[in-house]
């Protein structure tokens, strides 16, 4: 345990698994009461089960992203267990394997209220708590597909690129309108990352890293470990200056 975060309430979508469940522990490590929210109960309790077995304090909350009445009883559970909030991650995100020649409107539809309507329905309902508590931190998470395509067959998922290309403008626009309320607002692309997100096994497999090595500067796939490092300082005093920025955490995967 450290103390980079003590005293400080964090709200977490998506924290039921993967980079979401990293982060919360990584919060929790230092600190932090974390309120593990998951579309997934049943995952978002397990998460809970692992910060407090390693001596942390978390509760957990049913969150669909795209419902703001859930989120709004999220941050209301909060108020009622801990009277404050102070950081938020706004990590929930889907994807599904549509070309654009295949992609219906319900898919779209799908991926981008959950990916970047989710986030502002979240920002929209969390920050009200955190500037009502003397203000605090946001990180969103976005891709370096917001960026740019990342594909190794013939097709990308033009919805999911889109979704996410519209990240860092809101954290932008975000960062602007919530300075006054002495709250910054970044966000974090991660590149290739480890997790079940899209498909584990295809990530970590030799051939998945024969076409990412071409890319990366660093020569390895990234670990949830390595985005959560990343939030959990812009979220920190020691980003005190930073606001409004996108920090890819990706091997160098943009570099080239």
């Amino acid at each position: 345990m450290t103390t980079r975060h003590a005293d400080k309430n964090a709200f977490i979508t998506g924290a039921g698994s993967g980079i979401g469940r990293e982060t919360a522990l990584r919060l929790a490590s230092e600190g932090a009461r974390v309120l593990v929210t998951d579309v997934n109960l049943a995952s978002a309790d397990a998460t809970v089960a692992l910060i407090e077995a390693a001596g942390g304090v978390a509760l957990s909350a049913q969150v669909d992203v795209r419902d703001r009445a859930q989120i709004a009883a999220a941050v209301q559970k909060a108020k009622d267990a801990w009277g404050s909030l102070h950081l938020l991650v706004n990590n929930a995100g889907v994807v599904t394997t549509h070309s654009f020649a295949d992609l219906t409107e319900d898919a779209w539809d799908f991926v981008v209220d959950i990916n970047l309507k989710g986030q502002w329905l979240v920002a929209q309902e969390v920050t009200k708590l955190i500037a009502e508590s003397g203000g605090g931190a946001v990180v969103n998470l976005s891709t370096v597909e917001a960026l740019v395509v990342v594909t190794s067959g013939t097709t990308a998922q033009p919805h999911y690129n889109a979704s996410k290309g519209g990240v860092p403008m809101l954290t932008k626009a975000l960062a602007v309108e919530l300075a006054e309320k002495n709250i910054r607002v970044n966000c974090v692309a991660p590149g290739p990352i480890a997790t079940d997100f899209f498909d584990l096994e295809g990530v970590t497999s030799p051939e998945a890293f024969e076409f990412m090595k071409t890319r990366l500067l660093v020569p390895r796939i990234g670990m949830p470990a390595d985005v959560a490092s990343a939030v959990s300082w812009l979220l920190s005093d020691e980003a005190s200056f930073v606001d409004g920025i996108q920090l890819p955490v990706d091997g160098g995967w943009l570099t080239r």
